[in-house]
């Protein structure tokens, strides 16, 4: 699924598993911007952030064509910039950008979400949520304070309490932007949207709380121009991170230690214009990214080490924002 702002549509497209081609079978038609997608654990349902309108939306997933179906859309805050769904896929959470808040909904079984949120005041530009593998911790990172805001999870009121140790400070105009855990269940890491880096972070899962390791850059050394960080997202097989480069228009890829989670850069491979977003598909056999303001998808396929091929190039609906997989076969 791609969502094309400008156009105000989120389009879907098939894969082919075996070539890289993409085929765009269908769209549907958004009443605003849609910004961050996601998807339930079982795969039928996909959820919007409409940032443009502060609202969230739904939609049933046809698990033969992909094709969406509207249920229902919701009031929320101003510009929510990212939106995911807990592991029993009963709750929404959001990180809201201008409002400065996180925010968690019920979902119902239909796949519809209950208008009745519960609303957390954090600081400004909230852009991410990630939750750990126990459902039990929450981290909100925020790219204009420099912070890491952590929370527990309570899974059956779908309600989030501020940790002992509310958030975790980042070094100055670093601005932690996406946020996900290694395998082990050990370690953490967040991209730095303007550090133009990958911080690594032990993670203590009785606790909850972070402590940063390591910080590598997601650019080449010779390059002096301005850049920002925007998706990062670690393949399926776990052992490799990739992050996108605004300004460089690249995506950096690190290896993962099985053992430490320590990073090891594999390599940075150019992309289209300002790749705000991108995707590893579930088999970890391509990634797609997309040219912001080249209105093209990039087509990499993914080598046994984590490094990227790009074999084609696909044109897309105006300013696309975000890429997601969803693997229909996969589905319970």
């Amino acid at each position: 699924f791609v969502s094309e702002k400008d156009d105000q549509k989120i389009a879907t497209f098939k894969l082919d598993r075996q070539t890289g081609d993409l085929e765009r079978v269908s769209e549907i038609k958004i009443d605003g911007e849609p910004g961050g997608l996601t998807t339930s654990p079982d795969q039928t349902h996909l959820y919007a952030s409409i940032r443009s309108e502060g609202q969230l939306a739904s939609f049933n997933i046809d698990p033969q064509t992909g094709s969406l179906t509207w249920i229902n859309t919701v009031d929320a805050a101003a510009d929510p910039a990212h939106v995911a769904t807990d592991r029993t896929g009963r709750w929404l959470l959001s990180a809201y950008y201008v409002a400065g808040k996180a925010a968690i909904h019920r979902l119902h079984p239909d796949g519809s979400i209950d208008s009745t949120g519960r609303w957390y005041t954090t600081d400004e530009k909230a852009h991410a949520v990630g939750i750990d593998e126990q459902n039990r911790w929450v981290f909100v990172p925020h790219t204009k304070p420099n912070a890491i805001f952590q929370f527990e999870l309570d899974d059956r009121k779908g309600s989030l309490a501020p940790n002992q140790v509310t958030k975790v400070e980042t070094k100055p105009n670093t601005g932690p932007r996406h946020f996900d855990f290694h395998y082990s269940g050990k370690f953490a890491y967040c991209n730095n949207e303007q550090g133009s880096s990958v911080t690594r972070f032990s993670f203590d899962s009785q606790t909850g709380r972070l402590k940063e390791l390591e910080t590598l850059s997601t650019l080449p050394s010779s390059f002096s121009e301005p850049n920002s960080c925007a998706r990062m997202e670690i393949a399926p097989n776990g052992k490799v991170l990739y992050s996108a480069n605004r300004g460089h228009h690249s995506i950096a890829a690190f290896a993962l230690d099985p053992r430490d989670g320590s990073m090891k850069r594999i390599g940075i491979y150019p992309t289209e214009k300002t790749p705000r977003s991108f995707s590893v598909d579930p088999h970890g056999n391509f990634l797609v990214a997309a040219g912001q303001d080249s209105d093209t998808l990039v087509i990499y396929r993914v080598q046994q080490d984590g490094s990227l091929d790009a074999i084609k190039r696909v044109p897309v609906g105006k300013t696309p924002w975000w890429v997601h997989f969803c693997d229909t076969d996969e589905k319970s």
